[in-house]
């Protein structure tokens, strides 16, 4: 069934201290999104920067989530650390707190949750990570979504106790034919017509072409493009100007 709205997700806040990386277009692509993912501190993002996002999303009327990474600074967060799950935890739910005062500050309700780069990965394929952080998260917000990959480990774990989830659809980034993320260190240059044209067909016809040629079925409730994707301005814009003429609404899955 063709859908008739959609929300669309970006990473900001993704600036540190005196290296303001991002900030000019996170500014060009709120008003686009519906949905934001704020960096809070650990493998982007500082309080200044943070509180920045926030106010810009509620001038926009945007939701804004946490977007936990791992301590990786030098890294952006793409690198995987190993530690225990235990330690994992406890470092999304130190960022979560950190986000959730900036929220409250502004009078902003915390809409969602969302791992970044390596960490999100880890807990797509690992249990013990995914039970132990989806555990914490029904102790202190059990009604928080969970913005997961579709069918994996997390996914799985979240809905099996309860916690709420919604699935993304990756506009910027290649499909495998296992329906999993092929994920790259460097995307490159992508061409904003067939971004856009992948988006409306995920819409309008709840498929994806993998990188095989083949096309599969895809279930989510939520576009994710990444700002720190080469072009992605003209990405996300592009995919605005396609969905708004197929009459595709762009609201947040938090909006009535």
């Amino acid at each position: 069934m063709a859908r008739t709205r959609i929300d669309i997700n970006c990473d900001m806040s993704e600036g540190f201290g005196a290296w303001m990386f991002g900030d000019d277009i996170d500014a060009q692509m709120m008003p686009l999104v519906s949905s934001v993912n704020v960096a809070a501190g650990f493998h982007a993002g500082d309080p200044n920067t943070m509180a920045r996002t926030v106010r810009r999303a509620k001038e926009h009327g945007v939701g804004v989530g946490v977007h936990p990474g791992f301590r990786d600074l030098v890294g952006f967060g793409r690198r995987h650390i190993e530690a225990s799950a235990a330690e994992l935890v406890n470092d999304s739910l130190y960022q979560l707190g950190a986000l959730r005062e900036f929220a409250r500050l502004n009078e902003v309700d915390l809409q969602h949750f969302k791992l970044h780069g390596a960490l999100y990965m880890h807990a797509a394929r690992d249990e013990e990570f995914a039970t132990a952080l989806i555990s914490a998260l029904q102790m202190v917000q059990p009604e928080l979504p969970v913005l997961v990959m579709g069918g994996s480990v997390i996914d799985n774990v979240a809905r099996d106790r309860g916690q709420p989830v919604i699935r993304e659809f990756y506009a910027d980034r290649h499909y495998g034919e296992n329906g999993q993320i092929v994920f790259t260190r460097n995307v490159g240059a992508l061409d904003a017509e067939a971004v856009a044209t992948k988006v409306l067909q995920a819409c309008e016809q709840g498929s994806v072409q993998t990188t095989t040629g083949t096309t599969m079925l895809i279930e989510f409730e939520s576009i994710c493009i990444h700002s720190d994707t080469r072009g992605a301005y003209d990405l996300m814009r592009r995919t605005r100007d396609v969905l708004d003429g197929a009459g595709i609404a762009v609201r947040s899955f938090a909006a009535p």
